[in-house]
């Protein structure tokens, strides 16, 4: 069973009450295996008022919570029964399974909204040698001296005229070695 993001239809108004009831049912029935997160798609916005710069938060798709989850019939019928939910955009009726977000629509979303998705799974370790592949250090080879999951950086210690220097680079940058 794959993880994916699926669009849940709320009543207009209702998606932070869809979110929270969302969530209480997910604990109470035990389903924290299968749906992991409620997202209301929302973004920050600056408004003058009064002569001052205040920043709210706006819905980005008014109507609408965005939940990820492994479909399976008990996660589809949790969603699907939750008081202010509608139903799911993408399935064709009454029924069928939706069809999940696209993972770069995901991605698109989940930065408006200055979210990031989860960290990438990392199998580099500390005291590692590595090749940086991209950037002004390509080719060079490296140790790794810290890792920032949060950031998804590496410090890299390259050899350059004979000293060690620390680099920090993305973890798309290099490649084990």
């Amino acid at each position: 069973m794959e993880v994916a993001w699926y669009v849940i239809h709320t009543y207009a108004g209702y998606e932070n009450k869809v979110k929270m009831n969302l969530e209480k049912r997910i604990e109470s029935m035990g389903m924290q295996d299968k749906i992991f997160r409620i997202i209301v798609p929302e973004e920050e916005e600056e408004v003058i008022k009064d002569g001052k710069k205040q920043v709210k938060k706006k819905k980005v798709f008014p109507g609408y919570v965005l939940a990820e989850m492994i479909m399976t019939d008990d996660s589809w019928y949790v969603v699907r029964n939750t008081p202010g939910v509608t139903g799911f955009v993408g399935s064709s009726g009454q029924g069928t399974k939706p069809t999940p977000l696209l993972p770069h629509e995901v991605d698109e979303l989940l930065k408006r909204m200055g979210m990031k998705e989860k960290a990438v799974k990392v199998d580099f370790e500390i005291k590692e040698n590595v090749k940086v592949i991209d950037g002004p250090f390509a080719d060079m080879i490296g140790t790794i001296e810290e890792i920032d999951l949060d950031k998804q950086k590496v410090k890299v210690h390259v050899n350059m005229f004979g000293r060690e220097t620390p680099v920090e680079l993305e973890f798309t940058q290099i490649e084990k070695v």
